[in-house]
């Protein structure tokens, strides 16, 4: 079984942002970069999902510029076969995003596609759903266990409710949630055999796709700094002060 795995290049959650003075964006000077801690997790599962069948191959496919190598270079020392970056210096939105990880779809021709559910840094919980549709391939979203057996993929997925049994006949996009494992270190072999995996770059202008954006950002905006509380002096007082901002609601 070949799996392939798209992941995403983001900050670590303990960098500090800073936006820019214009909104245009984070200053990216200072920042440590990390492999999408959801991608990690779907690396994780598609390495696991290898081991039981005892056989497959797992490729990862990242978008972004040549230093996102990076972050490649982690999961294939986690113990991934090999990868592709799909070398693009300019923003792309998530449809765009789900439109080159479809063609590379096509080009590998994979049994199943396993992503994580969101990027920390967006949050937008898109690529999953858009890829599942331009594939017209069955989906299962917030995975938190995979079972396969021959071609058939049986996934609990959490929901709002709890949990839910979904299964779908193969090939198919499962996006991962947080229970789903806890993704493995790289030892010290998996770094050094990482360096000789094959690591290949493509332009993503030879991909001839239309990458114009349906959505663009305008500006982002640092959160409001948070006031300092208030000490009050009794209960009838704390329930004033209550009265008083409910009624600002």
């Amino acid at each position: 079984m070949k799996i392939l795995v798209p992941l995403k290049r983001v900050p670590d959650p303990a960098t500090t942002i800073r936006i820019l003075a214009d909104g245009t964006g984070i200053a990216t000077d200072n920042v440590k970069w990390v492999i999408n801690p959801f991608d990690e997790i779907a690396i994780e599962e598609a390495l696991r999902i290898k081991e039981r069948l005892k056989t497959g191959e797992v490729v990862l496919l990242t978008i972004g510029q040549s230093n996102w190598q990076e972050q490649l270079r982690t999961g294939l020392a986690m113990g991934a076969d090999r990868a592709k970056l799909v070398v693009n210096d300019q923003p792309l939105d998530t449809l765009a995003i789900a439109r080159v990880i479809a063609k590379i779809v096509a080009e590998e021709q994979p049994q199943l596609v396993i992503l994580g559910k969101q990027a920390i840094d967006d949050d937008s919980n898109q690529v999953g759903q858009m890829l599942a549709e331009l594939l017209g391939w069955p989906q299962a979203t917030f995975a938190s266990k995979v079972d396969i057996e021959g071609e058939r993929c049986t996934v609990i997925r959490e929901v709002d409710g709890g949990l839910e049994t979904v299964a779908f006949p193969l090939p198919a996009v499962i996006t991962t949630d947080l229970r789903l494992n806890e993704p493995r270190y790289a030892s010290l072999p998996g770094i050094m055999k990482a360096r000789k995996k094959e690591l290949k770059e493509i332009p993503i202008g030879s991909l001839g796709l239309d990458l114009t954006p349906k959505l663009k950002i305008k500006e982002l905006k640092a959160p409001p700094k948070r006031q300092a509380g208030r000490k009050v002096g009794s209960v009838e007082e704390l329930v004033k002060l209550l009265h008083e901002e409910a009624k600002l609601i």
